[in-house]
């Protein structure tokens, strides 16, 4: 583990003198701990071998990032880890997603370990993937199982860069890597209190404060002791709060979630988060369902537009054949989104360039605009035709 500055020096000379792509992974701590910090960083470079880092003793990697700022690094479902990365000071200009690349090859399991066992023949050593990262001193079992993240993920690199090439899709995988290497970072999500499981439960708006109140208290505690919000309280017991809006602390704890281990002070706390919801006036009770951003959900769109429910169909029959034909998932063919937005907003006069143009407003790679444009767009045009 190299967890000092004199010893991220040395892996910092070693990395940048060596040659080729950068196998790169990130270890968090998800469900222990608030957030989604890196507690381990592992790398790999022909020439440098293989180093561990301690992003506790060592939390600013931007030197590390710089020095290998120009190879290719080697990530497996880069999405994941590049937001912890990032926040340490590491950001790749260039990247290979060996976890995109099995879906654009149309490998049916694509985590690493299968991958690693189908294209290579390799079995990973399992088991460690759901432990408490933040822990210190990290058990060696737990740093071998680490290191051997990285140990073949540039053979299976390149591996699937020539699958991808046999199968003429090595150009569409560099646009997809393009993409996620220049993506900003993402916007902090609205309402995620909204997201709390069971949400669906909650119908009226009183009751959704309770929801949003309690999500917030715990958030803030969760935040203060540094641990996972779900270790402070469970998503069930807000929602069963939020149903039986209970009128003082003794109700409160007859209710599942809030009981025998938890103590006065805390009760007395989710109780003041309930009282708030309670005390709200009307107007400022949250809406029922957050404001759509586009379309509908499609199973209403047979009452409300049936043209648009029949482009839909016809749209998303082609876009499943399509992909079917390319041997990939039909969400990495186009999103699912973009297909609904076209088609509940069509162009005026449906043409291969007015469909490629709305779809490269939402973000549609040219690949895919290549691949989807003329079908969708025969979709729109035989809608018309019926209509």
């Amino acid at each position: 583990m190299v967890a000092t500055d004199e010893a991220l020096a040395e892996v910092v000379a070693a990395f940048a003198a060596g040659t080729g792509p950068v196998a790169v992974d990130a270890e968090r701590a998800s469900g222990y701990r608030y957030g989604q910090r890196a507690y381990l960083v592992q790398l790999r470079r022909e020439g440098a071998g293989s180093a561990l880092i301690d992003p506790v003793g060592c939390p600013d990697l931007t030197a590390l990032g710089e020095a290998i700022g120009d190879a290719e690094w080697v990530l497996h479902a880069a999405t994941q880890d590049l937001p912890c990365l990032r926040d340490i000071g590491m950001v790749p200009t260039r990247l290979f997603d060996t976890e995109l690349a099995g879906r654009l090859a149309g490998f049916a399991r694509v985590g690493l370990g299968a991958m690693v066992e189908n294209v290579l023949g390799f079995a990973l050593e399992k088991g460690h993937s759901a432990v408490d990262w933040s822990t210190r001193p990290l058990p060696e079992p737990w740093l071998r199982y680490a290191a051997l993240d990285v140990e073949l993920l540039v053979d299976l690199r390149d591996a699937l860069e020539e699958e991808l090439t046999r199968q003429g899709k090595l150009e569409w995988a560099h646009q997809e890597f393009a993409a996620i290497a220049a993506a900003p970072p993402a916007p902090p999500r609205k309402d995620p209190w909204r997201r709390t499981s069971g949400m669906h439960k909650v119908r009226r708006r009183r009751q959704m404060a309770v929801v949003r109140e309690l999500w917030t208290a715990r958030d803030q505690v969760a935040q203060r002791r540094d641990v996972s919000p779900g270790k402070v309280l469970g998503d069930a017991a807000i929602v069963e709060a939020a149903l039986n809006l209970p009128p003082n602390s003794h109700a409160l704890a007859a209710l599942p979630g809030f009981g025998h281990r938890m103590g006065r002070r805390q009760l007395e706390q989710w109780q003041a988060a309930v009282d708030r919801a309670r005390a709200l006036p009307e107007s400022e009770l949250p809406q029922p369902g957050q404001p759509l951003n586009g379309p509908p959900p499609p199973r209403s769109w047979a009452d409300k537009d049936p043209a648009a429910a029949a482009r839909l169909a016809a749209a998303r029959a082609a876009v499943t054949a399509l992909a079917e034909e390319l041997n990939l998932p039909q969400e990495n063919l186009i999103t699912p989104d973009t297909v609904r937005r076209l088609c509940w907003e069509p162009p005026a006069a449906p043409s291969h360039e007015s469909v490629a143009e709305i779809l490269t407003g939402y973000g549609a790679r040219p690949w895919q605009i290549e691949q989807v444009a003329p079908i969708l767009t025969e979709a729109l045009l035989t809608d018309a035709e019926d209509g």
